[in-house]
């Protein structure tokens, strides 16, 4: 069957906008378990809480292994699948991006890091089992009223704020030497090349939204993160490039035009010239088993 697009999971309509599973090797997630073992997007967030045991995942062609005491958080568009379980105990949750505060969703927004992955200490890891056992026994609830309906959202912003608290202070760890106004930049810029890179692929178009000039822009990003302001934004577009070469049978040229390039044969450049192969041969060396 041709594959037109990659697929996205959609949350399961409800009164509440949330999904809460616990999972093992021997339970299913119900008609979702088909979906996590293929590519797949979200239109919500997802989070995957491994209390024991050992699971592998792949996030945008990177594979993570993740053991006990683990949490992961995979933001909306994010292209992933499981690869596999062994022993595991755990949860999984999905929520509406509507329930979560704008603050807390920010701190992950505003990242870092690609992927969202805590390692957590056992004192860490009774706030969240806690409150996700709390948030269960809520959602389980037969005939919630719309003021049970409230204690649920509190409670799951009570455990997206404690995961975006945990995993700032483990980014902090990681990027304390440099300035708060060159982390504020570097975030800043991040954030607008995820909603902009298929109309906006000029450094300049970055810098004047933010209000500083381009070598102001490369001269810090250079500093926290090694690359330039062009390295981010064709890193945007060639991951979603290979994400359509790799799950979906569009041709080059469909592709090249969802991407934002009238001249395919020009897309077709910047792609060898970015990921060291062409498009068509990046397709069939990396063709995904069916």
């Amino acid at each position: 069957m041709k594959k037109a697009d990659i697929e996205i999971v959609q949350l399961t309509k409800n009164q509440i906008g949330i999904e809460i599973i616990p999972t093992s090797d021997h339970t299913t997630l119900g008609d979702r378990r088909e979906k996590v073992f293929s590519p797949h997007r979200h239109d919500h967030y997802t989070c995957f809480f491994l209390e024991s045991g050992h699971a592998n995942f792949n996030f945008d062609f990177q594979n993570f292994d993740i053991r006990h005491s683990s949490l992961v958080i995979s933001r909306p568009g994010q292209v992933h699948q499981l690869g596999f379980t062994k022993d595991i105990k755990g949860w999984f949750l999905a929520f509406d991006t509507s329930i979560v505060d704008q603050n807390a969703r920010m701190l992950i927004e505003q990242s870092l890091s690609n992927l969202v992955l805590l390692r957590l200490d056992e004192d860490e890891k009774k706030w969240i089992v806690g409150l996700i056992e709390l948030m269960y026994a809520a959602a389980s609830e037969k005939q919630p009223s719309n003021l049970h309906t409230e204690i649920i959202k509190s409670l799951i912003n009570a455990f997206f704020y404690k995961a975006a608290i945990l995993f700032q202070a483990q980014e902090e760890e990681r990027i304390k030497a440099y300035s708060l106004r060159g982390i504020e930049i570097t975030k800043q810029f991040r954030q607008l090349v995820k909603a902009h890179f298929l109309l906006l692929k000029k450094p300049a178009d970055y810098a004047s939204m933010m209000s500083i000039t381009v070598s102001y822009l490369n001269d810090t990003l250079k500093l926290v993160t090694g690359f330039p302001s062009t390295w981010f934004i064709q890193n945007e577009l060639f991951t979603e490039a290979q994400r359509l070469l790799f799950y979906t049978d569009k041709s080059i040229k469909e592709i090249a035009f969802e991407l934002g390039y009238e001249d395919y044969k020009y897309f077709i450049r910047l792609f060898g010239k970015k990921i060291g192969t062409s498009p068509s041969n990046f397709r069939k060396t990396n063709k995904p088993s069916s």
